[in-house]
């Protein structure tokens, strides 16, 4: 059986990743809503040790899982008050440097959102012209979707599921290459 080496050079590096995010909180008053980087208007936000920014959260551990990082809580522990309220922009930008570093770029990211209220669709596009900012990428790349918990008891929290393909960043390879 051959051996597996996990520290081959970048050449040998796949073509493309795959990283898988999710993340849930809970809702409470008196805390601003923020969803994939923006402010809405709602009666309740979502509340985590950081903004509580579930569909931020959800890309950067996609992002992360795709080049076998450590995950958001790893990297930004909620035990370390440093973290506390923090934009979680913080940890999108992290998280897609370390993309970078590994010599790929965001392709295309598909996103789920699951949550009675508010409704997502007035403010879809918003998110994502957000979403595809901070990422580098054009709108097109960014896809959307919000379900609501159609008899189930999820009143009170929000959930996203996140999937990103990443491709080999063409000036990361051909820098490689040619060493």
């Amino acid at each position: 059986m051959p051996k597996t080496n996990d520290r081959r050079p970048a050449t040998e590096q796949p073509s493309t990743r795959i990283g898988y995010g999710f993340d849930s909180h809970e809702f409470h008053a008196g805390v601003p809503l923020k969803i994939g980087g923006i402010t809405l208007e709602h009666d309740k936000g979502l509340c985590g040790h950081s903004d509580g920014d579930v569909l931020l959260h959800a890309i950067t551990d996609a992002l992360l899982g795709a080049v076998a990082a450590p995950d958001i809580g790893a990297l930004f522990p909620p035990s370390d008050p440093k973290w506390k309220g923090a934009d979680s922009v913080i940890f999108l930008r992290e998280a897609l440097k370390r993309v970078h570093d590994a010599g790929y770029a965001v392709a295309n990211i598909d996103a789920s959102l699951i949550l009675a209220a508010p409704k997502i669709g007035p403010h879809a596009s918003a998110i994502r012209t957000r979403v595809a900012e901070l990422l580098g990428v054009h709108c097109d790349r960014v896809g959307l979707k919000a379900k609501t918990p159609e008899g189930l008891n999820l009143d009170s929290a929000a959930i996203a599921h996140v999937v990103v393909l990443l491709q080999r960043s063409p000036q990361k390879h051909s820098r490689t290459k040619s060493r």
